[in-house]
């Protein structure tokens, strides 16, 4: 994830995040909690919706101490007495599935995703091996990667490993148009590619509340990558396509509750702020490949304008892959002639 905006004057109505352990209610029967993560962005925002006879929990956090730490306390406290009804997933990251087979094992619950979602969360647990495959070494190695950035990338679902408690062998599936009824209250689905390739998000038109998961955050632009499995793939030309369906489609005052970060208001501003920063990569991009044609990984610099260890050149070059690859399917860049066998582009 990347890019922090400019000042956009975005509406925040909780200034301060809850403490792991604590909810707040930020809208009519739906709090807000937060789980710790190791990482840089070192949280993530679940959702407990007033279900009857209970709540529906949206995400779970992580697999590790800490998260399972929170959600004991949450248990033992605003939850305490409380049935959970439902288990409902945005996404296949870490982040929001890690714990889900863990929660589902405690309620006896049926976890509830997208089949996209769900599947590739499966595959990547069932067989972490396979993206050490060598077709997938030559695809990072042909972009560019150096040997060492190569190892660091493919070796990542080992990590996915270690924090996700595994899924369940069943799932319910939640499809797009259709209406979660929680509490009495009908929830627009809506699914979002780029990020993700199916994430759920959910509108609550009644009360003008649009649960957004990573697909719109208020302070960074969520990752966009290409992974070895889908080389020419266009997960930036998904990503915008859903931003502008969601501009049409969610009121610009509606209150957005976020996967990271803080609630807010103002979505169509922050919209066109992500469009923009996109736009401005690509530009980026097609400029330094009028210079001389370059490969992804030699493009990194040109839109991540920090020093980066091995772990974060790999997301960036996914994110930069992503970009060239938007750049080549609409005729602003071409693959160049290249003698050394590294695919380089110029414009």
């Amino acid at each position: 994830m990347s890019h922090r905006p400019p000042d956009l004057d975005l509406a925040h109505p909780f200034q301060n995040a809850p403490a792991p352990g604590e909810a707040v209610e930020v809208a009519p029967g739906i709090r807000w909690a937060r789980l710790p993560l190791p990482f840089r962005l070192d949280h993530v925002n679940v959702y407990l919706i007033e279900d009857r006879g209970g709540v529906a929990v949206l995400d779970t956090g992580i697999d590790d101490r800490a998260c399972r730490g929170a959600w004991a306390k949450l248990l033992a406290g605003p939850l305490a007495g409380q049935r959970i009804t439902r288990l409902i997933v945005t996404h296949c990251h870490p982040d929001h599935v890690g714990l889900a087979k863990w929660l589902a094992d405690r309620t006896g619950l049926t976890l509830e995703m997208s089949e996209t979602e769900y599947l590739t969360a499966l595959v990547i647990h069932l067989d972490p091996a396979a993206l050490e495959a060598e077709p997938y070494r030559e695809f990072y190695e042909k972009n560019g990667l150096d040997p060492e950035t190569t190892e660091a990338v493919m070796t990542r679902g080992h990590g996915y490993l270690k924090m996700v408690s595994g899924l369940p062998a069943t799932f319910r599936r939640i499809i797009a148009g259709e209406r979660l009824r929680i509490g009495g209250r009908d929830f627009h689905v809506l699914t979002g590619g780029g990020h993700a390739p199916e994430q759920i998000m959910l509108h609550l038109a009644e009360d003008n509340v649009f649960l957004s998961a990573d697909q719109v955050l208020p302070r960074i632009s969520p990752n966009v990558a290409v992974f070895a499995r889908d080389p020419e793939g266009d997960p930036l030309g998904i990503f915008l396509r859903s931003l502008r369906s969601l501009r049409k489609r969610i009121p610009e005052d509606a209150l957005v509750l976020p996967g990271h970060d803080l609630p807010f208001r103002g979505l169509h501003k922050r919209i066109d702020a992500m469009l923009q920063h996109h736009e401005e990569r690509c530009a980026a991009l097609v400029e330094a490949c009028r210079e001389e044609p370059h490969s992804a990984a030699e493009l990194i610099p040109r839109i991540f304008h920090r020093k980066l260890d091995a772990h974060q050149t790999g997301f960036a070059f996914g994110e930069t892959l992503a970009h060239v690859n938007y750049l080549a399917r609409r005729g602003r860049v071409r693959l160049a002639e290249s003698r050394d066998g590294i695919r380089r582009f110029s414009a």
